[in-house]
């Protein structure tokens, strides 16, 4: 039995409920979209964050990364999310959204990017 309890998108089976291909399509295509507005609103936390760090060295912190890394892991685990898709997701979501801060950081510091 799926751990979704409702979906954001009624029109869009839960996936216990699809019989067919185009259901499921139809149901990632609508979680696709959910995805990325809530990307959207992610962006917009680094964008604060490089316009409140003080220096460019304070962008990449190393203890952070492992310390959101560990809590996505405790939090699949508790809702039924494979930890091999979790790890290597956010360890790209967080390694993209770093290079988007620096380069937030050098639009909003006056420096040019590398």
């Amino acid at each position: 039995m799926s751990p979704i309890k409702s979906d954001p998108h009624p029109a869009a089976p839960l996936p216990d409920e699809c019989q067919t291909m185009k259901d499921v399509r139809k149901g990632v295509d609508s979680l696709d979209r959910e995805l990325v507005r809530l990307l959207v609103i992610r962006q917009g936390y680094m964008h604060a964050a490089a316009r409140i760090k003080k220096t460019r060295d304070a962008v990449y912190d190393e203890e952070r990364i492992e310390d959101v890394v560990a809590k996505v892991l405790g939090e699949a685990k508790k809702q039924g999310l494979s930890a091999d898709i979790a790890e290597p997701v956010w360890r790209k979501l967080i390694e993209r959204c770093i290079a988007h801060e620096f380069d937030q950081w050098d639009a909003t510091k006056g420096r040019k990017s590398a």
